[in-house]
């Protein structure tokens, strides 16, 4: 698959060796679900999973519910087919992620309304529980040092322009660790964030939030 250019609202328009053809974009509501977020988190790293292989990571989610969410992110083009072979007379397709379809679109976040962004957060979180438990069903005597697994929180005093710099930065961190390729001694981890201002602290210069406006 060779680089693509943008087409009309919603579409990539991808070039192959056969000419161009229209892809959509993967919406906010394709996405935002869990299940379709473990199953783009299973991805995450380069990897290259089986329907099969994914099925055993994903133990918890009924094999026809996770193979029609494979094929719904598959035709979004969020999933590639990269290798396709016969096993046993049926067709075995190895599927990878596509980074950039992954990836929300930013109009689109920017027009989610409070609910939409409510929605997001919990498909948000509800992955990020499941990350966890998955974790400590896999260890019987969990050791978080040893494991290298933390949940923090902290609260900082910023203005707008250092909190600018505090998010350049730690994109910075993590993008220098990207090319990493898996590898000895390598696990994959999943490093999440959020980022919100305290409760009880103004939004900007004491704006009002849509839900406060409704009471």
């Amino acid at each position: 698959m060779l680089p693509g250019r943008r087409g009309g609202l919603g579409t990539n328009v991808i070039k192959t060796e056969n000419g161009w053809y229209a892809r959509s974009v993967a919406s906010a509501d394709l996405l935002l679900h869990p299940v379709r977020l473990r199953i783009v988190q299973a991805f995450l790293g380069d990897r290259r999973l089986t329907t099969g292989e994914l099925a055993a990571e994903l133990g918890d989610v009924p094999v026809g519910s996770l193979y029609r969410h494979v094929g719904r992110l598959a035709r979004a083009g969020v999933l590639r087919v990269v290798a396709e072979r016969r096993v046993r007379g049926a067709s075995e397709r190895t599927y990878a992620l596509d980074v950039v379809a992954a990836r929300l679109d930013a109009a689109e976040a920017a027009a989610l309304d409070a609910e939409g962004h409510a929605r997001a957060f919990l498909a948000f979180t509800a992955s990020l529980l499941a990350a966890f438990d998955r974790y400590l069903e896999g260890t019987v005597a969990p050791d978080l040092a040893r494991d290298g697994v933390a949940y923090r929180m902290a609260g900082l005093w910023l203005t707008d322009e250092e909190l600018g710099e505090l998010v350049h930065e730690v994109a910075a961190v993590v993008a220098s660790r990207r090319g990493y390729r898996r590898g000895p001694g390598r696990r994959q981890r999943l490093v999440a964030g959020a980022l919100l201002p305290a409760l009880g602290e103004p939004l900007r210069s004491g704006a009002v939030g849509p839900r406060q406006q409704r009471a």
